[in-house]
């Protein structure tokens, strides 16, 4: 299967049911090699700091921690929105493994072609 897929999360702590299954969506893409992307805004950026994930564990789904690094590992990409990120004085040397900074033009860029979206 070709194509891409966004999945657009905007949770963390504040709604971990939210950011994990953002992140088991994510993976099926991953799996079904779509070239895969999850993009942190807002409070969601805050997954994107080592560490922050360890303790999020819904019941019924892996650990948010696995399922990250399980999406990267298959050749998903976690960009993070700068503005964002910068706006909670967030530590850019921290980022987790996958983690890229980015301003909404490599978002843009990526859905350029008609790519899906699915916000969470």
């Amino acid at each position: 299967m070709a194509g891409k897929l966004c999945v657009s999360l905007t949770f963390a702590k504040n709604d971990a049911d939210k950011a994990t299954v953002a992140f088991v969506v994510a993976n099926a893409a991953a799996a079904s090699e779509k070239e895969s992307l999850v993009f942190l805004s807002t409070e969601g950026v805050r997954l994107a700091v080592k560490g922050y994930a360890e303790d999020v564990h819904e019941e019924g789904f892996a650990p948010l921690r696995d399922l990250m690094g399980n999406f990267v590992k298959a050749g998903g990409k976690i960009y993070v929105c700068s503005p964002c990120f910068k706006k909670r004085r967030l530590d850019e040397g921290n980022l987790v493994e996958g983690a890229t900074i980015v301003g909404g033009a490599k978002l843009v860029e990526f859905l350029g072609d008609g790519a899906p979206c699915i916000s969470f």
